[in-house]
């Protein structure tokens, strides 16, 4: 859903249609999150010009922070993955897009579990993605089919 080190910056849950992007937080951890968000804090606040001066005192004194809120995705969900690099396409067969299901490859606490399954049955963990690369939701029913199976199982 969300990789234990973005419980500590703002989330939500994904929505079908929705266009994402993969973002290094500043916890470390890459994730997903609403492009927009992301060109909001890069964006450089309009009317301040950029100064030796202003660079200086920013450094001891930086402006607030804006967060950049992490756009969580349920186990089974259908994505659709674009640019995926070279490398990564080579080592799996795929091409530069791909559909995917997001899944989680463990239980463990404190480690990264999400992942991306690829039609091939490989499975890369998010983290091992690079930043930058475009997510669209395709479909959020499987994620509840999986879940749904999942609370069947423990019953």
């Amino acid at each position: 859903m969300c990789d234990y080190s973005l419980m500590a910056v703002p989330n939500r849950l994904a929505r079908e249609g929705e266009e994402l992007v993969t973002y290094r937080f500043p916890t470390g951890s890459l994730g997903m999150a609403s492009p927009a968000d992301v060109k909001r804090v890069a964006a450089p606040r309009p009317g301040m010009r950029r100064t030796v001066w202003r660079t200086l005192k920013e450094w001891f004194d930086p402006p607030p922070a804006t967060a950049v809120c992490a756009v969580c995705i349920p186990p089974g969900a259908r994505l659709e993955l674009r640019g995926i690099p070279a490398r990564l396409q080579q080592q799996l067969g795929v091409s530069c897009e791909e559909e995917v299901v997001f899944t989680q490859i463990s239980a463990n606490v404190n480690s990264y579990r999400d992942a991306l399954r690829f039609g091939g049955g490989h499975e890369v963990r998010l983290q091992d993605l690079r930043e930058g690369m475009w997510v669209r939701v395709l479909d959020l029913t499987s994620a509840e089919e999986v879940q749904w199976r999942m609370e069947a199982e423990v019953r």
